[in-house]
């Protein structure tokens, strides 16, 4: 039995349907009730529904579990708390195996919830437990969410310089690399950083989504207090606002990419074009 936390998120049901997958029995635990049938309907054979900050929550769904992938909300504040509670609990539990979702260069400070991930990676490191740190890049679903609209406005609109070289990954792709892992313990101690193959600059991701969607489509850059606004309308908190406002000017400034070869490995194929990704989600309409 796998435990995933954070399961009814968009990395947590890929890594549920990719588990699946493979065979693997599935407990999920999710924060909402409404929440439930959704990673049911992904495989989940158990469903918790409890707060990552409780710790009667977070033991519930330990027990009698074999191993733990865990995935922490999004621009989190209290990530490292969370974090070592979570640890606290599958040390507890004499988790066999515990496998944390962290993110592609923790060690930057200037992204604060970067270097909230390496903080939590330490405490993992320390803990004893045979442990396995994946560390992805960003998705290429985060832009093809948007895809409708792209297409309806012919322009792909972002809050840094088109110029600014991001390499993407694809999240299925991720899901699968936390399966392969999971499926064995040859993993334990290692730490895996999980990037594409390409690196490509706003002006090339509009190329690519105007030979996609057959239809002109321009790069443009937002600037960030009308973004910031349209995030406070959308009800993002003062926190991930900021944060996130932080990571645009490190993209800006620096890119922001990693090494495919690892992410080949563990596949035994190199990683998901983004041309392939974005045709697969025009033709099945999801990201």
């Amino acid at each position: 039995m796998v435990l995933v936390t954070g399961a009814a998120g968009k990395t947590g049901r890929a890594v549920v349907r990719a588990l699946v997958a493979r065979g693997m029995r599935v407990r999920a635990l999710v924060r909402r009730d409404a929440q439930e049938p959704v990673v049911r309907a992904d495989g989940a054979g158990e469903v918790v529904v409890g707060d990552l900050r409780d710790a009667a929550s977070v033991g519930r769904a330990m027990r009698g579990a074999a191993a733990v992938y865990h995935i922490c909300p999004n621009v989190q504040p209290d990530e490292v708390a969370i974090g070592r509670q979570i640890l606290a609990a599958a040390r507890a539990d004499r988790i066999e195996r515990f496998v944390y979702h962290s993110v592609l260069h923790p060690q930057t400070q200037a992204m604060p919830h970067h270097w909230q991930k390496l903080l939590v990676e330490e405490s993992i490191v320390e803990s004893n437990l045979a442990y396995t740190i994946l560390q992805p890049a960003s998705y290429m679903q985060n832009v093809l969410a948007g895809l409708d609209r792209i297409a309806q406005e012919g322009r792909y609109a972002v809050p840094y310089a088109p110029r600014t070289r991001l390499g993407m990954v694809d999240l299925d792709d991720v899901a699968a690399a936390a399966a392969v892992v999971l499926g064995g313990s040859a993993h334990a101690g290692a730490t895996y950083e999980l990037a594409g193959g390409e690196v490509l600059t706003q002006i090339e991701i509009a190329a690519i989504l105007t030979r996609v969607l057959g239809r002109p489509v321009a790069s443009e850059q937002v600037p960030t207090e009308a973004w910031a606004a349209r995030a406070r309308g959308s009800g993002l908190g003062a926190y991930q606002i900021e944060t996130l406002l932080a990571m645009f000017r490190y993209y800006e400034r620096n890119g922001f990419w990693g090494s495919p070869n690892v992410l080949t490995w563990l596949l035994g194929r190199p990683p998901a074009t983004f041309e392939t990704v974005a045709r697969r989600t025009l033709t099945h309409g999801t990201a």
